[in-house]
C-alpha cells in the first residue's frame, strides 16, 4: 500500500509541474528544533513575532496536525539558468534590484494550486487525509526538505539542491498515510564560505546561523520601520530582497532555467529604473506589482527602499523627485527622502530645504524629524 501511494504521489508531482518530490517523517527534524530555539532565543528573528509565538508548533509537524504520519516535500525550480548572473545589476546605480523569486507571478498562488492537484490523488484513497502548505503555516520547510532529500541547508541556512542550485520554491503535503521516507541529502558545503563572506551586512554570526535583523531581505521586505543608518549604504540598490548569498553558491553550476513561464521576470519587475519608481502613488504601485510578491510590502515600505537606492546612486538627477517625497504622508518615506537628500545634495542645499520647511511648520516638528533622520556630516559624499 505504502509503495503504491508513493508511486502515485511522485507521478502526480511530476505531472503537475514539480521538479522534485521526496518523503520524510514528522520526527525527522529534531535537530532543527534546537536551531530554531537558538534563533529565537538570540532575537535573530527581529520583529517577526510569529516565529516566537509559533515556536512549539513549528518545531514538529505533528504539533500542527496530530494525525500527520508522513511529510511529502515538493519543489519547483524558478531559476533562470546558470548563464544568467543574478547579481549583474548590483552596482548599476540607475536600477532598482528585485530578488529573482519576486520578479514573476507570486509563487504562493502557483504552488498552492499545484499542491492541491497533487494531494487530490491521495485524498481520493479511503482513510487517507491530507493538508497542503506553502510558506504560510508554522512549518519548517527547509529542514523538512533537507530530511526528505531535496537538498541540504547550506551555511546561509537556505536550501541547496544538487540538481537546481539555489533556486527552488518549496511546498509541503502532510498526510495521515504512513509512507516510506526517502534518504536525507548529505551536506556538501565543506570548507566553502562564499555565501557568508559575500553578505553586505554581515548577517551571519556563524555558519548555519542567520541574524535576520541584519539581513537585507528581512530589512527590505519584513521590517516595517526606519532602516538603521548602518545598513543603508550596504543595501546599495537592492529594493526588494537580496540574492547575494544564493547567487555565489558553487552548486549553481547545475542551475537550470525554469519551465514555468509565470516564474519569469516581468518588464515591470526586472530591476526597473529607479526614476520610474520614485513617483509612484499607492494606485500606481498596486498596478505595477499586482500579482507579484512585491505587492505585499505596500507602497510606503517599497518607496522607503527605493529612496535608499536613490541616495546610494550618487545621481543628483533624482533630487527633484526626492524633494516631492519630503512631504509624503508616510513617515518612513519622508525619513528616507530626508536621508537621500542629505546624500545627494550639498550641505547648503540640505540646510536650505530644512529651513524652508521650518518656516512653514514653526512648531518644531520638522526640526525633530530631520534631526532624527540626518546622518553624520561625513556620510554626505558632497
Amino acid at each position: 500500500m505504502a509503495k503504491a501511494l508513493e508511486k502515485l504521489i511522485k507521478k502526480r508531482a511530476a505531472a503537475f509541474g514539480f521538479d522534485v518530490c521526496a518523503i520524510t517523517t514528522p520526527a525527522a527534524i529534531v535537530d532543527a528544533t534546537a536551531r530554531l530555539k537558538d534563533f529565537v532565543g538570540n532575537d535573530y528573528h527581529g520583529e517577526m513575532a510569529w516565529m516566537a509565538e509559533t515556536l512549539e508548533r513549528r518545531s514538529n509537524p505533528q504539533a500542527l496536525w496530530p494525525d500527520c504520519r508522513s511529510v511529502i516535500m515538493l519543489a519547483a525550480n524558478y531559476g533562470a539558468g546558470n548563464e544568467t548572473d543574478p547579481l549583474a545589476r548590483i552596482g548599476e546605480t540607475d536600477r532598482a534590484v528585485i530578488a529573482r523569486y519576486a520578479k514573476g507571478r507570486d509563487y504562493h498562488d502557483i504552488i498552492k494550486g499545484r499542491l492541491k492537484q497533487v494531494a487530490g490523488g491521495l485524498a481520493a484513497v479511503p482513510n487517507v487525509e491530507v493538508k497542503v502548505f506553502v510558506d504560510t503555516a508554522p512549518l519548517m520547510e527547509k529542514p523538512l526538505a533537507h530530511a526528505a532529500g531535496l537538498g541540504w541547508q547550506g551555511k546561509h541556512t537556505n536550501l541547496v539542491s544538487p540538481e537546481f542550485g539555489s533556486w527552488l520554491f518549496l511546498g509541503a503535503i502532510l498526510t495521515s498515510a504512513a509512507l516510506e521516507p526517502d534518504t536525507p541529502t548529505v551536506d556538501h558545503c565543506g570548507s566553502c564560505r562564499r555565501c557568508l563572506d559575500v553578505c553586505p551586512t554581515d548577517a551571519f554570526p556563524a555558519p548555519y546561523k542567520l541574524d535576520a535583523r541584519r539581513c537585507i531581505s528581512y530589512l527590505t521586505i519584513e521590517y516595517e520601520g526606519h532602516i538603521a543608518p548602518e545598513f543603508r549604504s550596504a543595501i546599495g540598490n537592492r529594493v526588494f530582497g537580496c540574492d547575494d548569498c544564493l547567487a555565489v553558491c558553487p552548486w549553481n553550476k547545475f542551475a537550470q532555467a525554469s519551465q514555468e513561464a509565470r516564474f519569469a521576470a516581468r518588464v515591470e519587475t526586472d530591476d526597473p529604473p529607479i526614476g520610474e519608481l520614485l513617483d509612484m502613488d499607492d494606485a500606481a504601485f498596486r498596478k505595477r506589482f499586482q500579482g507579484t510578491p512585491v505587492k505585499r510590502t505596500g507602497r510606503d515600505r517599497f518607496l522607503r527602499n527605493v529612496l535608499i537606492a536613490a541616495g546610494n546612486s550618487g545621481d543628483r538627477a533624482y533630487l527633484g523627485q526626492i524633494r516631492k517625497l519630503l512631504s509624503d504622508d508616510a513617515a518612513v518615506v519622508r525619513a528616507m527622502a530626508i536621508w537621500a537628500l542629505h546624500r545627494l545634495g550639498s550641505n547648503d542645499e540640505f540646510e536650505a530645504e530644512r529651513c524652508a520647511r521650518c518656516e512653514k511648520e514653526p512648531d518644531g516638528a520638522v526640526n525633530s524629524e530631520w534631526g532624527r533622520t540626518a546622518v553624520a556630516p561625513e556620510e554626505n559624499p558632497r
